[in-house]
C-alpha cells in the first residue's frame, strides 16, 4: 500500500476514541522520508503543531520504517542489547530469573521490555526538550560557532580550557587551542555538527578531564584518547569498556590499513581522537541514515542496506533521552533555538494507542478511568510528560477545556491525573486543576439588575438565577469586558469605576452556557480648573482660558463660560477672553451639568502697551503671558533683568507676590511685572521646564512632586502642570515626563527650555 494513499488501518480501542482519537497509520514497502506535520500520523500532530508555532522555523520528517511496533520492540528486547543502571527500580530492569541484575557492564543491567517500548515511543519526547534526539546532526557552516560549542561544555572542565595532553612516553603536549577549537574543526572535518559532537563528548567522558577514556595514561594504553567510547564494548573485566575504547584508539582492533587512515588511527593526540571520532560518528552512522541520536541508539531506518537491530551506538537505553536534554540546553544558552532546524521522527505500525508510560512512573499510584473532565482553574495550566514539575511541559490548558481523564492519581501528597486532551495529546495534569463534568448540567442562566445604569464609585448586585434547580449550586464564573470601567467579584457584586460601558458575562463552569447583561457607569462632574484666575490684559488683547472638567471620565464635559462686566472683559462660548476697555472683570467658568460648580478668574484691562515699549533678549521667549527659555544656571532675578529691555518699571515677585531680591533664583511661577507709575501694565509668568515646585532647581525634589502629581496624592497647579510636559505636547504630564526630567537629573538626556 502506498503511503501518499494515506491509509488508516487501525483504529484506537473504543475506551479512548468516542469519535475524537482515530489513529492513522500508513503502510509502505520500505523506510520513506516525508517532510511535513500533515505527513504524520494524527497521534503525533498535536504534538508537533505545539512545537511548530513557538518555532516556526523548525521542519519536521516523518521517517516512515515500514516496521511493526511489536516486532521491532521484540528485535530490541533482547537481553544484553538495552541497559540500565543497576541502581534503577525493577521496573526499569529485566527480571526474568537468571537475568535479573546480571551486570553486562559494571553498574549496568538489561532493562525491561517496557522501559524499551517507553524510550523507542517516539511521541513520549515530542516536547521542547527531548525532540533533539530526532535533530539531524550534520554540519551547519551558518549555525555552527565556537561560541556555541563552548555554552555546551559550560559547568565541564573542557569548557573555555586549553588543550593539554600526554604523549606515549609520559611527555606533555600543550596546544594554544581550546577543546572548543578542536571541536568545532573536527565538525567541520567529519561534516558532523560540532554541537553534537560536543554534546557526545559531554555525555560519554563529561564532565572531567580526569575521564580514563581522555586521561592518557590508563596502563598499556598510554597516549591514547577516545572522546566518544567508540568501540567501548561492554566487559565483565574491570575497566574492560574503557580498555576496549582504548584498543579501538589505538589500532581500530585489528581494522585495515584503509579504515584505520580514514579515522585517523591512531588517536594519539586529542585533535585526532576528536576528529577521527568525529569522522567515525559521521561516516559510521549519520552519512547512512543514522542521523540523529534516536537512530543511532535504535537501528531502524534501512537506509544503510543492511540488517537492522545491530548496528546501534550505545547501549543505554536511555542515552537519546539524556543526550537531548544536554543538547537542548546548550542549543537554548547559544540563542539559536529558533533557527532553522531539521527533525527526524520516526512512525511504526500498529502503534499502541496511547503512548507507552514511563517505568519510573508507579502504576499503583492510578486507577484506570475514562471520565469527561475540565479545567477549573481561570488562568494556564500545564500538562506535562510526567506527574510532577520536574517533567518536561507538553502544553498548557486554559479555564473549561475539557479532556479525558484515562488514568486516576491516587498518589500521597500531590495527586496528578493522567489525561487526553481534545486534540489527542497524552500528558499529566495537576489533579486539582481537573473537575468532573456533572451528570446535571447547567441548562441557562438568568440575570437581573433593577437599573443597569450606575454611578461612578456605585456597587450593586447581580442577581443570578440557574436552572434547572438541581444545578443551582453549581459554579459560575464573572467576568467584564471593560475591568477598568467597572469590575465584578466572584459573587456578582458589580463595582463601577469610571465612565463606559461594560458587558458582565456569567459562564458555568462546566459547560458553556452562558449569559450577559450590559452595564453603563455614569461618571459625574466632581470639579473645574481653569489655567487664569489672575490675568492683566491690554486693551485688544485676547486670551484664551482653558478649562477642565473633573474627573476626566465624567460624561458632561460642557461648560458655560460668561463676564460679569463684558463691556471691560467678554468671552466667547469657547473660552477666548477680549480685552474692550480699561477697568476690571470677573470671568465665570461653570459645569453645564451642575451650575454651583464653577471657578473665577479675575480680569484687570491696562491700556496698551506698544511692543517697541519692551524687548526681551534670547534666549527668553515670549509667548503670550508667559516666558520660556529660562537657563537653569544662570537664573537669578538680576539675570533675568538683565535681558529685559525696557524704560518702564520691572519688578520681579514670587508666587505668593513677593518682591524677589537681586540675587534670589526665579523658577516657574515667577512673574514679571512691567509697571508704569505704579500701575501693572502687564505680567508674565515664568516656566522652566522640569522645575514642578517653582525653586528654579530641577533635581529629585521635582520628581517626587510630579510622581505625587500623577498618582493623584496632591494637585499641581495649572502653571507647573505645563513646567512638567516635557514633551511640550499640551497633554498632561505623564510618567514619560517623568522620566524625561530623570534623565536630565543624570544627565543622560537635557530637558530643552
Amino acid at each position: 500500500m502506498s503511503k501518499k494513499m494515506y491509509s488508516a488501518i487501525f483504529t484506537i480501542p473504543i475506551l479512548f476514541m468516542l469519535g475524537c482519537f482515530m489513529y492513522l497509520f500508513y503502510s509502505v514497502e520500505a523506510s520513506t522520508k516525508v517532510e511535513g506535520i500533515d505527513s504524520f500520523p494524527e497521534s503525533y500532530r498535536p504534538y508537533l503543531e505545539k512545537l511548530a508555532e513557538k518555532y516556526p522555523n523548525w521542519k519536521f520528517v516523518a521517517l516512515y520504517t515500514d516496521l511493526d511496533w511489536n516486532y521491532v520492540i521484540d528485535q530490541e528486547n533482547v537481553f544484553g542489547k538495552n541497559l540500565v543502571p543497576k541502581n534503577y527500580i525493577d521496573r526499569w530492569k529485566n527480571t526474568t530469573p537468571g537475568q535479573y541484575d546480571v551486570e553486562v557492564d559494571a553498574g549496568w543491567v538489561d532493562c525491561s521490555r517496557q522501559a524499551v517500548e517507553y524510550c523507542m515511543d517516539p511521541r513520549n519526547f515530542l516536547n521542547e526538550t527531548r525532540l533533539f534526539q530526532f535533530e539531524g546532526l550534520s554540519y551547519d557552516a551558518h549555525t555552527n560557532q565556537v561560541e556555541g560549542v563552548e555554552k555546551i561544555l559550560y559547568g565541564t572542565e573542557f569548557y573555555q580550557k586549553q588543550v593539554s595532553y600526554l604523549t606515549s612516553t609520559g611527555g606533555i603536549v600543550s596546544m594554544s587551542e581550546s577543546y572548543g577549537d578542536l571541536i568545532l574543526r573536527g565538525g567541520q572535518t567529519s561534516l558532523v555538527s560540532p554541537y553534537h559532537l560536543a554534546s557526545r563528548i559531554k555525555q560519554e567522558v563529561g564532565p572531567f578531564l580526569s575521564h580514563k577514556s581522555i586521561s592518557g595514561d590508563v596502563q598499556g594504553y598510554e597516549g591514547l584518547y577516545n572522546f566518544y567510547n567508540i568501540g567501548a564494548t561492554s566487559s565483565s573485566e574491570a575497566m574492560g569498556a574503557i580498555k576496549n575504547g582504548l584498543q579501538y584508539a589505538k589500532d581500530g582492533k585489528g581494522a585495515s590499513e584503509q579504515t584505520k587512515n580514514k579515522y585517523m588511527i591512531p588517536w594519539n593526540t586529542k585533535e585526532r581522537a576528536i576528529t577521527g571520532g568525529g569522522i567515525f560518528i559521521g561516516s559510521s552512522y549519520i552519512n547512512v541514515g543514522q542521523n540523529t541520536i534516536y537512530l543511532q541508539k535504535f537501528d531502524v531506518n534501512d537506509e544503510r542496506g543492511e540488517d537492522l537491530f545491530w548496528h546501534q551506538y550505545m547501549t543505554n537505553v536511555l542515552a537519546p533521552y539524556s543526550e537531548s536534554k544536554s543538547i537542548y540546553q546548550g542549543y537554548a544558552k547559544t540563542g539559536i533555538l529558533s533557527t532553522p532546524m531539521t527533525f527526524i521522527i520516526p512512525v511504526y505500525e500498529n502503534m499502541p494507542a496511547i503512548p507507552a508510560q514511563s517505568p519510573s512512573i508507579d502504576p499503583n499510584d492510578y486507577t484506570e478511568d475514562n471520565t469527561k473532565v475540565y479545567c477549573n482553574n481561570s488562568g494556564k495550566v500545564n500538562v506535562r510528560t510526567g506527574p510532577s514539575t520536574s517533567y518536561e511541559i507538553i502544553t498548557t490548558v486554559t479555564y473549561q477545556d475539557k479532556m479525558t481523564r484515562i488514568q486516576k492519581g491516587k498518589q500521597t501528597g500531590d495527586r496528578w491525573d493522567r489525561v487526553i486532551l481534545e486534540n489527542g495529546i497524552v500528558g499529566y495534569i495537576f489533579q486539582t486543576y481537573v473537575s468532573e463534568m456533572p451528570d446535571v448540567q447547567i441548562e441557562s442562566i438568568e440575570l437581573n439588575m433593577e437599573n443597569t445604569t450606575l454611578s461612578k464609585g456605585e456597587t450593586k448586585q447581580l442577581q443570578v438565577t440557574i436552572l434547572p434547580e438541581e444545578a443551582k449550586d453549581h459554579k459560575v464564573t464573572y467576568t467584564s469586558s471593560h475591568p477598568e470601567v467597572a469590575t465584578v467579584d466572584e459573587k456578582g457584586k458589580i463595582t463601577a469605576l469610571r465612565s463606559g460601558k461594560t458587558t458582565i458575562t456569567v459562564k458555568a463552569q462546566e459547560n458553556e452556557v452562558e449569559n450577559q447583561i450590559e452595564i453603563e457607569v455614569y461618571s459625574k462632574v466632581t470639579g473645574i480648573t481653569i489655567d487664569q484666575t489672575d490675568t492683566y490684559m491690554q486693551v485688544g488683547d485676547v486670551l484664551e482660558i482653558h478649562a477642565n472638567i473633573e474627573p476626566e471620565d465624567a460624561d458632561n464635559q460642557n461648560i458655560a463660560y460668561n463676564s460679569d462686566k463684558p463691556e471691560i472683559a467678554s468671552i466667547d462660548n469657547t473660552g477666548v477672553i477680549t480685552a474692550n476697555q480699561e477697568g476690571k472683570a470677573i470671568i465665570r467658568v461653570t459645569s453645564e451639568e451642575n451650575s454651583q460648580i464653577y471657578e473665577e478668574c479675575n480680569i484687570t484691562v491696562v491700556r496698551k502697551m506698544e511692543d517697541s515699549e519692551i524687548h526681551f533678549d534670547s534666549p527668553l521667549r515670549v509667548n503670550l503671558f508667559e516666558i520660556t527659555g529660562i537657563e537653569e544656571e544662570h537664573n537669578t532675578v538680576r539675570e533675568i533683568k538683565e535681558k529685559i529691555i525696557t524704560n518702564l518699571e520691572v519688578v520681579i515677585v514670587n508666587k505668593d507676590n513677593q518682591v524677589m531680591q537681586e540675587t534670589d533664583i526665579v523658577g516657574t511661577g515667577t512673574k514679571i511685572q512691567i509697571k508704569e507709575n505704579g500701575n501693572l501694565l502687564r505680567e508674565y509668568k515664568i516656566i522652566l521646564y522640569g522645575d514642578a515646585n517653582g525653586d528654579g532647581k530641577i533635581n529629585s525634589v521635582d520628581l517626587l512632586v510630579l510622581q505625587r502629581h500623577i498618582l493623584e496624592i496632591e494637585r499641581m497647579e495649572e502653571i507647573y502642570q505645563k513646567a512638567c510636559n516635557i514633551r511640550k505636547d499640551g497633554k498632561k504630564p505623564s510618567s514619560v515626563d517623568l522620566l524625561l526630567i530623570q534623565r536630565h537629573i543624570l544627565k543622560l538626556q537635557q530637558i530643552e527650555q
